[in-house]
Parts: structure tokens; sequence; C-alpha cells
């Protein structure tokens, strides 16, 4: 396949029935919606009930978007703050801030802040109505995904997806390829059959150790990590109020990325993996 940096390339291919495209599976954070500010407040607001002086400004957050899983960004941070600090107790407040940031999370959500981004819901209803399996694989909790999908999607949301594999699911969050390995596992289809959206360097390292062909959608917080690794990397996934840039449109064959052209970077990726496994 041509490789998704060039400007002029286009997806191709066939598929075959052993391969054909089965199931969609989704990041959420970043991904389906621009939900990072939304967390980012939500966390100093859960600081301020815990009575902590601690400010997440920013240019903090995005670095410590870096490590994946809320509770794991706290520890995190606990680290970095001097040993007078009290770092003992305070990671034993960890689990109990992350409540509290959930809650206030799920009230932000609740307020309609966060839209889906562009074409993702264009792409939800396009796959049911094709027969295509919808799966999340995030590192988020379930509360989280429950929150953004039932706000935006109705309280059926839940329904539409034949897998939600969470954080918590899992020992090891990404970039390892746990969540991606439960949530295969979980839909009964191989990697081959599969295609993940991701917005993160981290997804997408996650995505490729578990063999999938990976559509990466960069959002603000992520502009500049390293996508080389990627089958597709777009702006986002388009629809027709909101149209791909136009050299991404060449790229992909149309002004969004619907299921004719996602099946044929698909069967593009199964066929490059195919012919590099003959060679090995």
């Amino acid at each position: 396949m041509t490789s998704a940096a060039d400007p002029g390339a286009r997806v191709s291919g066939a598929e075959s029935a052993a391969d054909r495209l089965g199931a969609l599976i989704f990041d959420v954070d970043g991904t389906l919606a621009d939900t990072e500010e939304t967390h980012r407040q939500a966390f100093n607001y859960a600081f301020l009930e815990f009575g902590l002086d601690w400010q997440w400004g920013k240019p903090l957050y995005r670095e410590l978007l870096k490590t994946s899983g809320g509770k794991e960004r706290i520890a995190v941070y606990i680290g970095t703050l001097p040993a007078a600090a009290g770092s003992a107790r305070l990671r034993q407040l960890v689990p109990a801030i992350h409540r509290a940031k959930t809650r206030l999370y799920a009230e932000l959500i609740a307020d309609g802040r966060c839209r889906l981004r562009p074409g993702i819901e264009r792409l939800f209803e396009d796959a049911r109505s094709a027969g295509i399996r919808l799966a999340i694989a995030s590192t988020t909790t379930a509360e989280n995904v429950h929150a953004l999908l039932t706000r935006h999607l109705g309280a059926d949301a839940l329904q539409r997806f034949a897998c939600i594999a969470c954080g918590d699911h899992v020992e090891r969050k990404k970039p390892a390829p746990d969540i991606y390995a439960l949530a295969l596992a979980t839909l009964g289809e191989p990697a081959r059959r599969c295609v993940a959206f991701e917005d993160s360097a981290n997804g997408l390292r996650a995505a490729k150790a578990a063999g999938l062909c990976t559509v990466v959608t960069p959002s603000q917080w992520t502009l500049g990590e390293d996508f080389g690794a990627a089958d597709l990397v777009l702006s986002h996934l388009g629809d027709p109020g909101h149209p791909l840039p136009p050299a991404q449109a060449a790229r992909v064959g149309g002004p969004w990325l619907g299921l004719s052209e996602l099946r044929s970077l698909h069967a593009a990726a199964t066929s490059d993996a195919a012919q590099q496994a003959a060679k090995s």
C-alpha cells in the first residue's frame, strides 16, 4: 500500500471473503470527540473538592496525556511533587480523586459541550446499515464512555456496540495492545477483519501491536506526534457539512471517508500484511 504520508496516494484494493471488513473499533477520548479539555477541567474541579492546590494547565496536561489512564496520570503527577508534599498520603487518595473527577466529567458532558467529531455519527450509521459491527477500545472508564455516547446518540447508544472494552478491563493500558486484544476476543474477529480508529501515538502503537489496520485523526492535543505507522492519517473523517481538506480528499478518493473508501484502505492494508508475512 502507498504510504499514508504521500499526499497523492489513493487507497485501493479488493477484499477476499476471508478478509472482508467485519468490525470498526474506536478509541474514545480525542477520537470520537475532543473530550480532553473537559477531562482537564474535571480533574481541576476534583482537586478543588479535595482541597488540593493543583492546577493542571494546558501545557502540563498535554505532557500528562503521554500517560494513558486517569488514575495513572494523577500518580505520575504526584511523582513530580516534592517529597515534603506527602506523596504516600496523596497516592492513597488517587482512587477517590479519580471517582470525583469521573462524576464531574459526566456532569460537564451532560451540558453538550463535547460534540462528536465530523464523520463519526455518519460512519456509525453507515456501518450498522452494512452489517459491520462497532466496538469501543478505550483506556478511559466505562462511566466516561457511557456519558459521552448516551449524551450524543441517545439512551440506546450502548446497544449499537457489539463490544465496549474500557481501561479498567485490562491490566496494561495503551500503548500495550491488551485493550484491542480484549475487543477482538469479545467480537470473535481476527485483526485482519477490523479497522481501528485512534487519535494518539500511544493508541496507534496499541492498535498496530494488535495487528490492526489503523486510521488516525489527531486531536488538538496529539498534533505533532509520530503517526508514521498509521495506514491513513486524516484531520477528521469528514461529512457533507465538513468535508476533508482537498489533499486528504484526493488521498482517500472522496470528500469524506465512507465505507467504500474504508474497504479499499482495509483491503490494501490486508494485502500488504499478507505479502510481508509471506516474505518473513
